[in-house]
């Protein structure tokens, strides 16, 4: 998957490198990560570095594809996280995204993870992908209803309750 970037009206979504390590330390310590996806323990470039190694990046030479950066056209800054987790609790790939605060509600995480989507199906033919969220974190269900995922079950995974959407293709 070397280069790989896909291109959106506004942005752009591509293999995360090291380099991005700051960009991770920022974003997985903003108050939406840690409320809705947790504390990863990554308070240092280094452990930042060490999430990417062994996260997004090997992730895309095992399964060839991962969690993606997602970058505004127009400054050519990070601004997100979009991409497919591959979880041992689940059978198929699961769609995963985030924000940093300043560029929330202004459509990028729905812009994203349809190029994402569109990827998975056209792509990878990948029959169907499922999304997990807290009970509580109402927007990011919302977008995947948007999205055309429909509510499965509730889970658990590692005694934490989790509302489990599956989009079929």
């Amino acid at each position: 998957m070397k280069n790989f970037r896909l291109n959106t009206e506004r942005l752009f979504i591509s293999e995360f490198t090291l380099d991005d390590a700051p960009f991770i330390l920022e974003i997985v310590n903003t108050p939406g990560w840690l409320e809705f996806i947790g504390d990863k323990k990554i308070h240092t470039l280094s452990d930042a570095e060490n999430y990417l190694s062994t996260g997004p990046i090997k992730s895309y030479s095992e399964h060839g594809f991962g969690l993606f950066n997602v970058s505004d056209k127009n400054s050519d800054i990070s601004v997100g996280i979009c991409g497919l987790i591959k979880r041992d609790f689940l059978g198929f790939p699961d769609l995963g995204f985030a924000l940093l605060p300043n560029y929330e509600g202004v459509g990028f995480a729905f812009e994203a993870s349809k190029h994402v989507l569109d990827f998975a199906e056209n792509e990878l033919s990948i029959p169907s992908i499922y999304a997990i969220t807290t009970p509580t974190n109402i927007k990011s269900q919302n977008l995947l209803i948007k999205l055309g995922f429909l509510r499965k079950e509730n889970i658990k995974n590692d005694g934490e309750s989790l509302s489990l959407f599956e989009l079929n293709f």
